[in-house]
């Protein structure tokens, strides 16, 4: 949430050690979402109410400029889920280090319809204009997904309602719903309770079957409070992703400072969790994005937040490069393992387009990306950056397009290739990659084609690579874990493995710096 000059990011973690359980709120707080200075947890188990666990939940804004946390809490071994709040102690602390969590608590408790096991993640509340305000809280019925609904005049005592505001069969427990509205008109972010015209609805859920996230667009049906999805939106497992990769449990919030909703994710490990207790650590927030409506109405488009360039240090650019079948150029004077990097690439045509195979599930991005891998020579593609790589490429994570005919269209796919991203090795020196996961993640682009040029900023960070397509249109994270192309051994390239010559029309890149101490870096 963003208050009183403050942004607080409150997230789950456990003090204890690098493995799940012991799970509090821990606090960290920003200036300018770049610079951040880590307090003491907000919440912690303390209580009858979340002797269990804190887990979950949103902040809201309250009339008067007063927040509060909702929150889900375990009260039992059981794993009986309940939904809290908390108040700042001291609302004259411009970082709100203390919260309160008054005996009223629980706020509510799951009735005989609900499964008190799946029954968690409250969102921020939107206020309606029949003056009560609503949250939705995430769940299921058997395998259908369920997004309960509560309504309350005045915070403290909810109802509720008769019918869930949304839900769909056979997608599993939903995990951290987001809810809310979008422009039609123009860029700006929404606060959370806008309604009217010019306005459409965004739907997210976590599903835990998958881990990952799925979105729609559509209406909130104020009349009957529910949300329907708008007509051809697929509302389930091959439905829009924020991201196509390793990104689970976001939330959005409105930043009234600059008028933008903001959606941050959470990355987590892709080794092993002994190689998570060695590291001390374990899972990553990824660079909080921007989030609005694509013109077309039909997706989200993400981007960095700009404060992000504030880290830009040392560039260089090139341009007008060509780069013929097998062709790789190497991206130098930077710091390749912490780079902020946008090129574009064009091509003079789409013929040699490979023909898209009928057998392919058109869903299923991750499965072409694992047969199409990047080594794997293409029409119009594979071309790309190679990210995280080694000298003679042993190890890199490649972001890459390749471009399909299908019937009366072309499609533009994307991957983030983790597969060659490390070569681990064991005791005795053998090849071992069998403690980290290293998929072929996947997704497809929906561009015109029009300008035959194609976009793609990639955010480099030692394990964490983050690539924005055409503008934001499709973004996939990867978690990667380097061996030999660490730190000043790692290089980037671009590459082209195509029989169809590309140009690099523009390309930057930038070094990045480290963030500072909150204090340190707004001196």
């Amino acid at each position: 949430m963003y208050f009183n000059g403050i942004y607080h990011l409150f997230y789950q973690y456990n003090p204890k050690g690098a493995v799940w359980g012991n799970i509090v709120w821990a606090h960290s707080v920003s200036k300018d979402l770049i610079n951040w200075e880590a307090l003491e947890p907000a919440i912690f188990p303390s209580k009858p109410f979340d002797q269990f666990g804190c887990w979950s939940g949103s902040a809201t804004i309250l009339p008067g400029n007063k927040p509060i946390i909702l929150y889900t809490g375990i009260v039992d071994a059981n794993n009986t889920q309940v939904q809290n709040f908390a108040v700042p102690a001291n609302l004259s602390d411009p970082y709100l280090r203390h919260w309160l969590k008054p005996d009223t608590n629980p706020l509510i408790v799951a009735d005989v319809s609900v499964n008190k096991t799946a029954f968690r993640d409250p969102t921020t509340a939107w206020l309606a204009p029949d003056g009560h305000w609503r949250i939705t809280i995430g769940g299921r019925r058997k395998r259908r997904g369920m997004s309960f609904l509560y309504r309350s005049r005045d915070f403290f005592r909810w109802t509720k309602a008769k019918h869930p505001l949304h839900s769909t069969a056979g997608t599993g427990n939903w995990e951290c719903p987001d809810f809310f509205p979008v422009s039609t008109a123009g860029k700006n972010g929404l606060d959370t309770s806008v309604l009217g015209p010019n306005v459409k609805h965004v739907f997210k859920v976590s599903l835990d079957l998958t881990r990952y996230e799925y979105y729609t667009i559509g209406t909130y049906d104020l009349e009957r409070d529910r949300y329907v999805p708008d007509k051809g939106m697929i509302d389930g497992w091959n439905g829009l992703r924020f991201d196509y990769g390793n990104f689970y449990a976001s939330k959005s919030f409105f930043d009234p400072k600059k008028n933008r909703r903001i959606l941050w994710g959470w990355a987590n490990e892709s080794d092993s969790t002994e190689q998570d207790v060695v590291k001390g650590w374990a899972g990553v927030q990824l660079i909080p994005r921007t989030v609005v409506l694509d013109p077309s109405g039909k997706q989200l488009v993400q981007w960095p937040v700009e404060e992000l360039e504030s880290l830009r240090g040392k560039s260089m650019e090139m341009s007008n490069v060509e780069l013929e079948q097998g062709a790789k150029v190497e991206v130098e004077e930077i710091t390749a393992a912490q780079a902020d990097v946008e090129v574009t690439f064009s091509f003079g045509s789409l013929d040699k387009a490979e023909a898209f195979d009928e057998r392919w599930d058109r869903y299923d991005a991750e499965k072409i990306c694992r047969e199409k891998k990047s080594t794997v020579q293409g029409g119009l593609g594979p071309f790309g950056l190679a990210t995280l790589a080694s000298l003679h490429l042993e190890e890199f994570t490649p972001v890459f397009f390749r471009v399909f005919k299908d019937k009366d269209k072309h499609l533009l796919l994307m991957c983030s290739d983790a597969s060659m991203s490390s070569i681990q090795e064991d005791k005795t020196g053998m090849v071992d990659g069998k403690d980290a996961y290293k998929p072929s993640f996947g997704g497809f682009v929906n561009v015109d084609f029009k300008d035959m040029k194609i976009s793609l900023r990639t955010l480099i960070d030692n394990s964490v690579v983050e690539s924005f397509a055409a503008g934001g249109k499709t973004v996939i994270t990867s978690r990667v874990y380097p061996v030999t192309a660490l730190y000043e051994n790692a290089h980037l390239y671009a590459f082209n493995n195509g029989s169809e010559s590309v140009q690099i029309e523009s390309l930057s890149a930038w070094s990045m710096d480290k963030p500072k101490h909150m204090n340190e870096g707004l001196k």
